[in-house]
């Protein structure tokens, strides 16, 4: 057996404009979010989330989308994703200039058909509508296919391996950039994390680029370090640890930014963010979301005098 080598650096991806902010039920104001993306900017994320070209009307939280790309494509090195959850969607997304569009895929059938109305293989045909309409258009914004319900499914309950490495081939074989498996209602443990993250290599290779964890049972970050041994090196995290699903019910979020970008630097892992600033930028969020339930381990019991680690320097612009 090949001896595991810890990673070097790890990526860490801001999802809580739209992950989180989309399972609030106020409007964070669009000068807000600026801010919480400059600030995330500032402390040294290179990747962001900043929201989902759904419709308005499903989501007024996330409707000042467009403008949030503009200003995150001023930043130098940001890359800027959203949300598309069909072809208008990822119509927007090439308009607007961002650089990744995520299309979520549910593994689980009645939770496709709860979140999306379509069955895993009616959004796979929509899927490669999506890559036609890109290469048509001429766009380099990339693909990412998220596999929701990967682990586990609180309508369906149990979601079988070989139904997620199905659906990953089928995407792949469309020419999506890469794939990532999302933990989306928090029923993974470590161990079943590793076998799916080991097994989907084997099918996806360097294509599986993304580990998405919900802490809903307070298993988060072990599920992180599993997918981490099973060679991940890349993994959303919301600022806080907010958001969730609308089909979880007391889902307590996702992995927080803070506790996950501790972790790796205890480790010795370099994630290019600078904690502390970090930590300032949660308690600006902590203010523009007072009343709403925040989480996260290290924001409330503070950094330990041990914790030293020179390798995660803030990178510069």
């Amino acid at each position: 057996m090949k001896e595991f080598q810890w990673p070097e650096r790890v990526t860490v991806r801001e999802v809580g404009l739209r992950d989180g902010l989309q399972s609030i039920a106020r409007t964070l104001p669009t000068s807000q979010k600026l801010q919480w993306i400059q600030g995330a900017y500032d402390a040294g994320v290179r990747e962001i989330e900043v929201g989902s070209f759904v419709p308005p009307k499903l989501m007024p939280q996330l409707a000042d989308t467009a403008e949030l790309v503009t200003f995150a494509k001023t930043l130098p090195g940001m890359c800027v994703s959203v949300l598309v959850p069909n072809l208008k969607g990822a119509e927007r997304a090439m308009a607007a200039g961002a650089d990744w569009m995520l299309l979520p895929l549910s593994v689980s059938h009645a939770h496709s058909l709860a979140n999306l109305r379509k069955a895993p293989d009616d959004v796979v045909a929509e899927i490669g509508a999506i890559v036609e309409a890109r290469r048509m258009a001429g766009s380099h914004c990339k693909i990412e296919v998220g596999m929701s319900t990967a682990l586990g499914c609180t309508l369906q309950g149990r979601v079988e391996v070989p139904e997620v490495l199905r659906l990953i081939q089928a995407v792949l074989a469309l020419g999506v950039d890469r794939v990532g498996l999302a933990d989306t209602v928090g029923y993974a443990d470590p161990r079943q994390v590793g076998d799916l993250f080991t097994q989907a290599r084997e099918v996806a290779g360097d294509r599986l680029a993304c580990g998405h964890f919900h802490d809903t049972r307070g298993l988060g970050l072990a599920n992180v370090m599993a997918a981490l041994q099973a060679g991940e090196n890349r993994f959303d995290a919301c600022l806080a640890g907010i958001g969730g699903c609308p089909h979880a019910p007391g889902a307590s979020g996702n992995v927080a930014t803070e506790d996950l970008v501790y972790l790796m630097g205890s480790m010795g892992i370099a994630t290019g963010i600078d904690l502390q600033a970090l930590l300032t930028l949660r308690q600006q969020l902590t203010g523009w979301l007072a009343g709403e339930c925040l989480h996260g381990s290290i924001a409330q019991a503070g950094l330990p005098k041990t914790y030293t680690n020179p390798q995660n320097a803030r990178l510069s612009a």
